[in-house]
């Protein structure tokens, strides 16, 4: 259903190796940074080189190993990180921001987001009560006790969380990133997260989607982020507005380049409303009193058995998306979805 671009990315995800740093266009690099101990294995950062300002497009997640793939392909574009001027993170994730308070020391650069996006600082200073809230909510969505420490984010992750970068700048949709020399306009596509956005280079063709469209995975869509009401519907609403990068080449931030962006939106709507009537099947049947019950009974690649820790976490928290969005155009759904005042996505 779509072109392979980057045949050197395609070639060195099916090998399991860092593909290389390209200049994909003029004045504009992808480069990979190691995603440490995750099955993605990198993030593919951009640099885009303005009239003497640079800005970087997800920095990745922040590992010394990182860092030096970050070096590296600034290297390879004739700079240092000292040059960039700007850092713009498509969404918050730490495999996104991780990398940005590095980046921003060596640099002086200011860091931007989307203008919906949550606030690492939102979350408190108290990773305990957020540990227990957080808990809570799983034990409301039916999860056994035995299956309760692997699901909740611990200490660990809340500190973590809390220690990302925080934007100096907010981006609205519509708004030139403010680099000099640079005509790349925000494109704001919540679902994977409230302030997700998408950024369009109509001068080169481009479009940078982040985690909204990767060519071979479908983004987790989950009610995890206390201040995103109904995200499967943002995101569905959010593939509608692609249609602005139809005839242009996809830079995703996972995986590789590829052209056909309205034949891959069409495949992740089916497949998102086909697991929706799936949801709404189970519910018909009547057996099932929970979010735990509702998503076990789901198809899942490798069954639902196999799922542990951070991935069922994910499972459980998309289950109660589809959930949330079928309530919300009026099928009746007798399963309490309570969300944790700490809701983090």
């Amino acid at each position: 259903m779509i072109t392979i671009t980057g045949r050197e990315q395609f070639k060195a995800w099916q090998e399991k190796l860092l593909p290389p740093v390209e200049e994909v266009r003029p004045g504009v690099f992808s480069v990979p940074v190691p995603f440490i101990n995750n099955p993605m294995r990198y993030t593919l950062a951009y640099v885009l080189v303005g009239e003497q300002e640079v800005a970087v497009v997800d920095p990745g997640w922040d590992s010394d190993e990182g860092w030096e793939a970050l070096r590296a392909g600034l290297a390879a574009a004739g700079l240092t990180p000292s040059s960039v001027s700007g850092i713009v993170v498509t969404h918050f994730h730490p495999d996104h921001l991780g990398m940005a308070a590095r980046l921003r020391a060596a640099s002086g650069a200011w860091v931007a987001l989307g203008e919906h996006e949550p606030r690492a600082g939102s979350w408190g200073s108290e990773p305990d009560a957020l540990v227990a809230a957080d808990r809570k909510q799983f034990q409301a969505w039916g999860v056994p006790a035995d299956f309760l420490d692997e699901v909740t984010f611990h200490n660990d992750t809340w500190n973590q969380m809390a220690n990302l970068q925080e934007p100096e700048h907010r981006l609205a949709d519509g708004e030139l990133l403010p680099v000099a020399g640079l005509q790349v306009r925000v494109l704001a596509t919540p679902g994977h997260t409230p302030g997700h956005i998408c950024l369009v280079d109509e001068a080169n063709g481009l479009i940078l989607t982040g985690d909204h469209v990767l060519p071979r995975i479908t983004p987790h869509i989950s009610l995890e982020t206390i201040n995103q009401v109904d995200p499967l519907g943002d995101y569905l609403a959010s593939l509608e507005a692609m249609g602005v990068g139809a005839d242009m080449e996809v830079l995703p931030a996972h995986e590789y380049r590829f052209r056909g962006l309205p034949e891959r939106v069409a495949e992740l709507k089916e497949h998102t409303l086909t697991r929706s009537a799936e949801v709404l099947a189970v519910l018909e049947s009547g057996t099932a009193e929970t979010v735990w019950d509702v998503s076990r009974k789901l198809t899942w690649s490798r069954g639902f058995v196999s799922l542990r820790g951070f991935t069922l976490r994910l499972a459980l928290a998309e289950t109660a998306s589809h959930l949330v969005y079928l309530a919300a155009r009026g099928t009746a759904v007798d399963i309490a979805v309570p969300r944790s005042p700490a809701a983090v996505g």
